[in-house]
């Protein structure tokens, strides 16, 4: 079935230049140049500082496929500005036991030094998942979401505790040195088909199954689904999160009491363990992605047909799928896409 009118992409006929890659959906183009304009302020003395305008990340392990980007908004590219969101794919272990960890990051609006923050919460997560490997991968195995959610929480909560002391250090507000983090961990095991997120902070989680997208953002407080019912199932759309929403149904009587510690200054820790079907395509992204893909019905159709197919668009396809403008929204976009075989 062809997508409605509005969702059409649309090449600007003021810039006819511009490649497909730079097509947006909407009545009106985005107001910034689609784009790289202007490089970032290097300093010489520090150039291991420098954050490349654009990164692709991509794999294959067993039924699942992966497919990550991060690249820099039209606004910072207009201003001279480095991306503020970080991006980290990793591996830990071989062979069917080996886990996967994506990361994604997004530094504070207008915080001296938001890149650094972000990528440097990435890696010390990272580190700490690397560190449980193989714990983590026997708990996804068995299903074991009680201790994959309090573990999960006091890793986490440790990377905010290290952010929190790097404030202090420099003299700096809490507020104005921390991110929002959201991960996702995949087993390479080909017959594991749970994929467990968690993080703090803003940004989305949705699922796109059977040509429907279906929001599966954990309202908090260690909000677990495994295989039940999630957040706007069958509305087709992303919808926008209102307050006082139900929250979804809270994890096993196996948890245990979350970490005794203070919250981080984006909000309580989000976890969701789920079970993925073949045909699924599951999408963790910061909020540069999901805010027009819940505030534009027209982006949310576009990428539902390029999507919903059996396989994985190429690199090259996934950025410009990606990148597809959209007016009003032009911070950092980063997106982590897994399609399951």
């Amino acid at each position: 079935m062809p997508p409605p009118p509005e969702a059409a992409l649309r090449a600007d006929p003021a810039r006819p230049w511009r490649a497909a890659a730079a097509s947006y959906v909407g009545n009106e183009p985005p107001t910034y140049e689609a784009e790289p304009t202007t490089l970032p302020l290097t300093d010489p003395e520090d150039l291991r500082d420098v954050v490349p305008d654009t990164v692709l990340e991509g794999a294959r392990y067993g039924t699942l496929t992966l497919r990550a980007v991060s690249l820099r908004g039209d606004a910072a590219r207009y201003r001279g500005e480095p991306r503020r969101d970080a991006l980290l794919a990793v591996r830990f272990g071989t062979g069917d036991s080996a886990l996967l960890l994506v990361a994604v990051a997004s530094g504070q609006h207008a915080a001296p030094g938001a890149h650094r923050v972000a990528r440097e919460l990435c890696e010390w997560i990272a580190g700490a998942v690397g560190g449980n490997q193989a714990r983590l991968t026997e708990d996804i195995h068995t299903a074991n979401r009680g201790a994959l959610s309090s573990g999960l929480h006091r890793l986490t909560d440790r990377a905010y505790g290290r952010l929190r002391a790097g404030a202090t250090v420099r003299g700096l507000a809490p507020a104005d040195h921390t991110a929002s983090v959201r991960c996702l961990l995949l087993p390479a095991h080909p017959a594991c088909r749970t994929r467990v997120f968690f993080g703090v902070g803003d940004g989305g989680l949705f699922r796109l199954r059977d040509g429907v997208w279906q929001d599966l953002e954990p309202e908090g407080g260690e909000r677990d689904t495994v295989g039940g019912p999630v957040i706007g199932y069958g509305s087709g759309r992303p919808p926008v999160q209102r307050p006082g929403q139900e929250p979804g149904p809270g994890p096993g009587p196996d948890a245990g009491p979350p970490p005794e510690s203070d919250e981080p200054v984006h909000g309580p820790f989000r976890f969701r363990a789920s079970v993925a079907r073949p045909g699924d395509t599951l999408l963790l992204c910061s909020a540069g992605l999901s805010d027009p893909l819940r505030g534009e019905a027209a982006l949310a159709d576009r990428l539902a047909e390029r999507w919903d197919t059996g396989e994985a668009p190429g690199l090259a396809a996934f950025l410009a799928d990606a990148q597809t403008g959209v007016k009003g929204y032009a911070d950092d976009r980063t997106a982590a896409a897994v399609w399951e075989a």
